[in-house]
């Protein structure tokens, strides 16, 4: 896709600077000969960028993702990946390069990518950088699901909610007898529903928005820009997603769902107050049978249980 002036695009293409950018569903939509380079793309290719990543690391190539686990160090990533305006970090590449990276992220969601190589910069303070990188992203991720945890949820509230802000919907997500699925299938199975709750939610939001986990079964969704009549749509899918799941091949059969509560919020408005809302309509949702929706300011009746 060619978006660029011609004399922009020229420069780009022959810059040695990696650049790119991808759309509000983190799939690629331009790079620059550098960038298809170094992360292996042919002419035209338009993954996201969690295809880029697996590909990549399939082929040990590209960056150096160093985790056990990659479909948890995706899932970790992903959940915290594109929520602020901008950041930058440094990360190596199988090819012997070292890339200081930016992210730069508009209000519609496209994120512009711009990485410079500093492999020929001292690099004495590099491990003191990385390890300072790890605990910025451990002090920002729930253990158990490797999502985002409350601390970095209520800064992307409070970000939703600042003078000047547009305000939007937030959503907290509560899994419907989960003492029950404990008592039943025991404490590690009721990790793995967590967790696979986790993973299924993260794959569905867009990149404006932001999941976490702030607690046991709780989990809130931060919806910015984001009406309550369009908030209940995507919780709806959600539900939807989530009641297909089968997370426990010992347990073919097992199946478990959500309830949701959802609240509207503004500048002026506080974490505090917003989340009170939508944790009682969230009640509500769960004293009118569970596995739906309410949204506050809606009397019981009105709830609607998602389709599906």
């Amino acid at each position: 896709m060619t978006f660029l002036p011609d004399h922009l695009a020229d420069l780009y293409d022959s810059t040695q600077v990696l650049v790119a950018a991808y759309d509000c569903f983190d799939r690629l939509r331009y790079a620059n000969p550098a960038f298809r380079a170094a992360f292996v793309l042919g002419p035209g290719e338009e993954l996201t960028w969690a295809e880029i990543m697996r590909r990549n690391h399939a082929a040990r190539r590209g960056t150096i993702i160093t985790a056990a686990d990659f479909d948890a160090w995706l899932v970790s990533t992903l959940s915290r990946r594109g929520k602020v305006p901008y950041r930058s970090f440094e990360t190596d590449l199988y090819d012997g390069r070292w890339l200081l990276m930016t992210e730069s992220v508009s209000a519609a969601g496209w994120m512009l990518c711009i990485a410079s190589d500093i492999t020929a910069l001292k690099a004495d303070g590099r491990d003191v950088r990385q390890a300072r990188d790890r605990a910025i992203r451990e002090a920002q991720t729930d253990d158990l699901t490797g999502i985002a945890n409350r601390r970095f949820i209520t800064a992307r509230v409070d970000d939703m909610l600042a003078p000047g802000a547009l305000g939007g919907t937030l959503c907290v997500l509560d899994l419907d007898n989960f003492k029950y699925i404990n008592d039943l299938v025991g404490h590690l199975a009721g990790d793995t529903v967590l967790r696979d709750f986790a993973a299924r939610i993260n794959g569905l939001i867009r990149r404006k928005d932001c999941f976490g986990r702030v607690g046991g079964e709780e989990f809130v969704l931060v919806l910015p820009q984001t009406s309550p009549e369009e908030a209940v749509l995507i919780v709806e899918r959600m539900l939807s997603v989530v009641r297909q799941s089968r997370p426990l091949p010992q347990w073919p059969d097992f199946a478990y769902t959500f309830s949701a509560g959802i609240a509207t919020g503004g500048p002026g408005t506080t974490f505090s107050d917003l989340f009170g809302r939508a944790d009682r309509a969230l009640y509500m949702a769960k004293m009118s049978g569970r596995n739906r929706i309410q949204v506050d300011g809606e009397a019981p009746p009105a709830v609607m249980a998602a389709r599906g």
